[in-house]
């Protein structure tokens, strides 16, 4: 991961051959600071970059804040679906998280699934939530 990459909230991981870039913004019209609530977006690329298909079967989010609370969230598929990317294909999709405190980090992995049933896993690499994090609108320069 490069520096500025850190410094804007992205991600760039590539694991048996599916590889997983991470965009994330702020988001001030959803938050509210003084209350202890601040809401990020986040967009995620999804590419098989390898020679064999593979199915997204499920995920798993760690959510830590400034306070070094962590929150996982799993579940089947992203928003709904269980993609099936052949080699070259890609599926992108948006999400978003709160916290409770103005900055913190994302991370997980995804578990895939090739056409023969074996399964594997892919990281997301870590990625910082912060109001310093590009408009949502620069989101899709990435």
């Amino acid at each position: 991961m490069t520096e500025s990459m850190r410094q804007t909230g992205h991600s760039d991981c590539t694991t048996e051959g599916i590889r997983v870039q991470v965009g994330a913004a702020f988001l001030p019209a959803q938050s509210a600071p003084e209350m202890g609530r601040y809401y990020f977006a986040y967009r995620v690329i999804l590419t098989n970059t390898g020679e064999r298909s593979a199915r997204l079967v499920s995920r798993l989010w760690r959510i830590t804040d400034a306070e070094n609370a962590v929150r996982e969230v799993e579940g089947p598929g992203v928003v709904g679906e269980h993609p099936l990317l052949h080699p070259g294909e890609r599926f992108e999709y948006k999400s978003g998280s709160p916290l409770s405190t103005s900055w913190g980090t994302m991370e997980g992995h995804f578990v895939w699934e090739r056409e023969d049933g074996e399964h594997f896993q892919v990281e997301i690499g870590r990625f910082f939530l912060a109001e310093t994090t590009a408009p949502l609108a620069e989101m899709s320069a990435f």
